[in-house]
């Protein structure tokens, strides 16, 4: 399989060259050539086991590893989940059903992907020699499942950009209390938007990403979000068979990743009805898919603090099909955006798409009300996705993450206090973190004396 940038520079290149560059040399966004169709065999009526059928995906993409090495990858990737499914589907009404993806060592979603990429880093490393240094923003729970991927591996290190003061205490702990020598938390004094344009600008700047070896971790990494296509066709093959017509996928977020990971098997032969963006106060992408402008605003500190993003990486992607996979129509419009700081869509097709925008205060109705309604705690992200669903329609809740990683707002919308035994003891260790300003010239700086 072949992958081609977004913006149409450069020649195509292969999935390890796809996972070792990140971001392509134009700036652009790898994406497969093609969209291969699902074998019939992947929807089957009873769910497969989550590493058989993230085999059975992922070859159809990597088509480098053999497939005795893909096999072993996968199974190290996803062995150290905390329940046999890895992802289990929960239901909690006739047509209502929550899969939960917090059940791995970071307890997020994010642990689908960079459990996976870890693995992929260490077997590059030891068959080419040659060490990376992995750079990566957080908004909160990406930076913690790179961490547990890559911590204490041999020949990498981890330099993770975060905004100081902007996501949630036991976040920052996943993420600064590992004890690991090749780990480098670095808050900064801005958004997670100002994290991730550093990110972009030293990852663009191709002479000093070979020299240093760079790799992404961020969703701009294509494995990660081929990663995350997995769980959906896990999702539906989990539903009982009378609510497999007309399914609707419920998707928290804020970088477009995880719902574009979705989409991605939606156009590969996965039946689904309805993508429902679900968004918090940071509601660019519900503007968007109400009414076709792409036009960032000022970042608002919320209760679901890893959603608080105005641009969100992949949306860029989203733009190439969307543009036909014309490339120099995508590339014509995100110079577009870089100059006048928004984006008006020309024949703007949301089908597939609808979007929904929860406040603070709907956020703890919703945790609220699905504990009354169902004996169930959601994480303050999910409940995002319980806003202003019909239920007369099968919906399926993306749960992204374990409560207990937010105590407080919890205890704010219900009187518990959720605990999780792996949290408790980050409580009793110490920090350490690398605070820098938010400047690409001060993160280069550090990279260069702290580098591989």
């Amino acid at each position: 399989m072949e992958f081609v940038s977004t913006r149409g520079g450069g020649t195509p290149v292969t999935f390890t060259e796809a996972l070792a560059r990140g971001l392509a040399p134009d700036g652009g966004l790898y994406v497969p050539r093609q969209l291969p169709l699902l074998a019939s065999n992947l929807l089957v009526e009873d769910a497969l086991p989550y590493p058989a059928l993230a085999w059975d995906f992922l070859s159809l993409f990597d088509t480098d590893h053999d497939s005795e090495l893909l096999i072993d990858l996968i199974d190290r990737s996803y062995g150290n989940f905390s329940d046999t499914m890895n992802a289990p589907l929960q239901q909690l009404a006739d047509n209502l059903f929550v899969l939960e993806l917090f059940h791995g060592p970071s307890l997020s979603f994010k642990d689908f992907g960079l459990q996976l990429i870890g693995n992929l880093f260490e077997e590059q490393i030891e068959r080419t020699g040659v060490p990376i240094n992995v750079l990566g923003a957080t908004s909160g729970d990406t930076g913690s499942a790179a961490i547990h991927g890559l911590a204490g591996k041999k020949g990498v290190n981890v330099f993770i950009l975060y905004p100081e003061g902007r996501i949630a205490d036991l976040q920052e702990r996943q993420m600064t209390c590992t004890g690991a020598k090749n780990i480098f938390p670095i808050p900064i004094q801005g958004t997670f938007d100002d994290a991730q344009a550093i990110v972009k600008e030293l990852m663009s700047d191709l002479e000093f990403k070979e020299q240093k070896h760079l790799s992404a971790i961020n969703s701009i990494n294509v494995v990660r979000v081929l990663a995350q296509c997995v769980y959906y066709i896990h999702a539906y093959t989990q539903l009982p068979p009378d609510n497999r017509d007309d399914v609707n996928f419920v998707v928290p977020t804020g970088n477009f990743g995880n719902i574009f990971a979705g989409w991605m098997v939606h156009q590969m032969g996965l039946p689904v009805d309805q993508f429902i963006v679900a968004t918090n106060q940071n509601d660019i992408l519900y503007r968007l898919f109400n009414t076709g402008e792409y036009h960032p605003d000022v970042v608002q500190p919320s209760h679901a603090p890893s959603m608080d993003i105005q641009v969100a990486s992949n949306f860029e992607r989203f733009l190439y099909y969307h543009n036909e996979k014309n490339a120099k129509a995508t590339l014509a419009l995100m110079e577009q955006f870089k100059k006048d700081g928004s984006l008006t869509i020309p024949n703007f097709n949301s089908s597939n798409f609808s979007a929904t925008r929860s406040t603070d205060e709907d956020i703890l109705a919703n945790i609220r009300r699905v504990k009354e309604d169902y004996d169930y705690v959601i994480d303050p992200h999910t409940a995002c996705g319980f806003q202003d669903l019909n239920p007369d329609k099968t919906h399926v809740v993306l749960a992204t993450a374990h409560p207990a990683k937010f105590p407080e707002i919890i205890k704010k919308a219900i009187g518990e206090t959720p605990t999780e035994p792996s949290l408790e003891a980050l409580k009793k260790k110490k920090q350490v973190t690398y605070p820098l300003e938010a400047s690409a010239a001060a993160v280069r700086r550090f990279l260069e004396e702290n580098g591989l």
